[in-house]
């Protein structure tokens, strides 16, 4: 049986003067109980708590650990060039070769903006499509999350055309009123909001393969509708890729759909789970960027000498071996055939998920599709899940709400002794 004493204790200090203890909220553990875990280091797909616990690690930093933690590659490269100095508020052609990268991997963009967080770049992306189209109102989708910019943290009122509401306190009823949300997967919901804002919506912004409400895959033509749609109304359509981006393929989800986006935004995927993020378009709509143009947007530690080390030499190594995503896509199919057969025999009602290496377990028995029928797996049985699989040593997501992303570093036999946990734990569940 696993000990958390050291964690509780660090949970108690941290919470003297770290606001409920944590600097991100799903990290306190509110969805499932209990006291957060402390990491203290990590390797490969192995976490190591304060306590000297060891987990399998499903969360993979949320997303960015594609080839594991303290990828050797990544840490070595990272070493090298922290001897230059951390940080240096000037150019340096670093920052052009992960540019250059990524325009290479990327379909349909030709510039990318360097930012540092994936909150920053959406923000930014945003910014961009209304100074490009001289509208002020943009299209959200309940259940995706973009950072916690104000006017992303907008939840739809009752009726299809009602405007935003704010619900987080500090976000004004102004901001409000430019974001509409609608409900993913339903384009006439779109084509509504689209009619009764007529030539007023500058974009609409969406994770291609939602991560923020477990992995919610989009249905078979909900894309190619919402592209089509945005071109008659001369709307910009933004792929949000934190999650997605360099994961699903070699340039992301607009590759894996088959769908072109007309701006994308990217994480700390591109550093290597450095903080960073960028925004990504073609010339055409980037010309707007200041300096070229009048739409503002500038940070100090943007093209970060260290983040962009990190993020160049975990996309080089993707992108020369491109087997990586096979290798990826084949064991969270093999993971998702063991954890079926397991909760098939457990007699649970469940649904589960899966795009690539993302995958998400649900307790419900309705087809998941959007952030409402998401919402009927939040019961009492994900915590007591989450629980019984952390003591035996797997570190699942601490909220219905969010996906599993896997890391290529995991084993077979690491796969194995998940999917047996997962056994065990529903027989206790029972």
């Amino acid at each position: 049986m696993y000990q958390y004493k050291r964690s509780s204790e660090l949970f108690d200090e941290a919470n003297k003067y770290i606001p409920g203890g944590v600097n991100s909220p799903v990290r306190a553990f509110k969805s499932v109980g209990g006291t957060p875990v402390f990491i203290e280091k990590a390797k490969g797909s192995i976490l190591t708590d304060a306590d000297g616990n060891e987990y399998i690690d499903y969360i993979s930093s949320w997303g960015p650990m594609i080839l594991g933690h303290a990828y050797p590659k990544v840490i070595e490269a990272i070493k090298e060039k922290v001897e230059d100095s951390t940080s240096f508020g000037a150019p340096t052609e670093l920052e052009i070769d992960i540019a250059k990268l990524i325009v290479e991997m990327v379909p349909n963009i030709d510039k990318v903006r360097m930012v540092n967080s994936g909150t920053e770049a959406c923000m930014s992306a945003i910014r961009v499509a209304r100074g490009y189209t001289g509208r002020n109102k943009f299209i959200k989708f309940e259940g995706c999350y973009h950072g916690h910019a104000d006017s992303f943290l907008i939840k739809a009122g009752s009726g299809a055309s009602t405007f935003g509401v704010p619900n987080s306190p500090g976000v004004t009823p102004g901001t409000a009123n430019d974001t509409l949300t609608a409900r993913y997967n339903d384009i006439d919901n779109v084509k509504q909001l689209v009619a009764e804002n007529k030539d007023e919506i500058a974009a609409i912004i969406i994770e291609p393969i939602a991560g923020n409400m477990g992995c919610v895959l989009p249905k078979k033509g909900f894309m190619e509708e919402l592209r089509t749609l945005c071109d008659q109304e001369g709307i910009l359509l933004i792929f949000d890729e934190v999650m997605n981006g360099f994961r699903l393929a070699r340039g992301g989800a607009q590759e894996y759909l088959g769908i072109k986006a007309d701006l994308v935004t990217f994480g700390k995927v591109i550093g290597g789970g450095m903080p960073v993020g960028a925004y990504a378009g073609p010339d055409e709509i980037m010309k707007v960027v200041s300096p070229l143009g009048p739409v503002y947007q500038a940070g100090t530690l943007s093209g970060n000498p260290i983040a962009m080390i990190a993020g160049y030499t975990l996309l080089k190594d993707l992108n020369e071996n491109p087997q990586y995503f096979t290798e990826l896509e084949e064991k969270t199919e093999y993971l998702h055939k063991g954890l079926d057969k397991v909760l098939a025999e457990s007699g649970f009602d469940y649904k589960i998920n899966r795009c690539g290496s993302m995958i998400s377990v649900f307790f419900t028995d309705v087809d998941v599709l959007d952030f409402d029928t998401a919402a009927t797996a939040n019961n009492e049985k994900f915590p007591q899940f989450f629980h019984e699989m952390l003591k035996r040593g797997i570190y699942l997501p601490p909220s219905s709400f969010e996906s599993y992303f896997l890391s290529n570093s995991l084993t077979y036999e690491m796969l194995d002794k998940t999917i047996q946990a997962a056994k065990e734990s529903l027989e206790a569940m029972k």
